[in-house]
């Protein structure tokens, strides 16, 4: 067995997003561990999906660096850059289905674009994806509108997972899902890191996500990066947003759930 990687599978360094006159990413600093689920959190408008679709290419960087695999991006060729995008998956907020196209023909739309496979070994690995999510059989052929919300979710999922990714990028995962979904979406996610050995840069506002499935935080405001660490790290930090999100009203089910994170925390 080899060592286990210790080098961060996403590494930015004095990044900077502007959107005409309005700065978003002001020389932001990041390193993402690998192995790891890592939830980004912050005010709105603060930068947290900007940063991801900045890492994907979909943003305009006006500066910095971003290294993905330990590869600068901005260095590679059209071919290695294709070749890197293989190694990601995405879900997009609100799944970002194709309206028009059954949950088997999105799963395949990724395979379509980058893999060479005939139509029954498409059909073959979409099935196993939906099965991976935990959809039923049946959903292979439904399109979005005929689906629940925590099915679109899952069905985005198995999107993004296609090409058998090792980074997975989620945005806003269980928005939109009522508590118990929620929570079926977080065991979902951490069966499948732990399964299948994935890197997790998730994008959310769920504290219950930040508590049960994450083990690094990252936290965003004033265009950068002003705490990142477990909970206790995040916990014990005196910055006034933070202070605000992790110790205000809707954080006190934490608070309550986890008081050795908070005694770690004040000590």
């Amino acid at each position: 067995m080899g060592a286990k990687q210790t080098e961060p599978i996403i590494r930015v360094r004095d990044l900077h997003v502007s959107f005409g006159e309005k700065a978003v990413l002001k020389g932001l600093d990041l390193d993402v561990p690998p192995g790891e689920v890592t939830g980004f959190v912050g005010g709105s408008g603060q930068g947290k999906s900007v940063l991801a679709r900045t890492i994907l290419g979909l943003v305009r960087k006006q500066s910095g660096t971003i290294e993905v695999f330990g590869e600068d991006i901005d260095r590679l060729s059209s071919t290695d850059h294709r070749a890197l995008e293989r190694r990601w998956g995405v879900m997009f907020q609100g799944g970002a289905l194709f309206s028009a196209l059954s949950v088997k023909q999105n799963i395949q739309a990724p395979m379509r674009e980058y893999l060479k496979l005939s139509q029954n070994a498409m059909d073959e690995l979409a099935m196993l994806k939906v099965k991976l999510v935990g959809l039923p059989p049946d959903a292979a052929e439904k399109f979005p509108s005929e689906l629940s919300g925590g099915m679109v979710k899952r069905a985005a999922l198995a999107r993004a997972l296609a090409l058998d990714p090792e980074l997975l990028f989620l945005d806003e995962p269980t928005s939109g899902l009522d508590p118990i979904g929620a929570a079926d979406f977080d065991d979902l996610i951490a069966t499948l890191r732990a399964t299948l050995g994935l890197s997790v840069f998730m994008v959310t506002h769920d504290l219950d996500s930040l508590y049960s499935i994450c083990d690094t935080i990252a936290a965003l405001a004033d265009g950068k990066v002003i705490a990142c660490g477990p909970l206790p790290t995040m916990l014990a930090s005196d910055h006034p947003w933070l202070r605000t999100y992790f110790h205000g009203k809707r954080a006190r089910s934490i608070v309550r759930r986890d008081p050795a994170a908070v005694a770690a925390a004040q000590s």
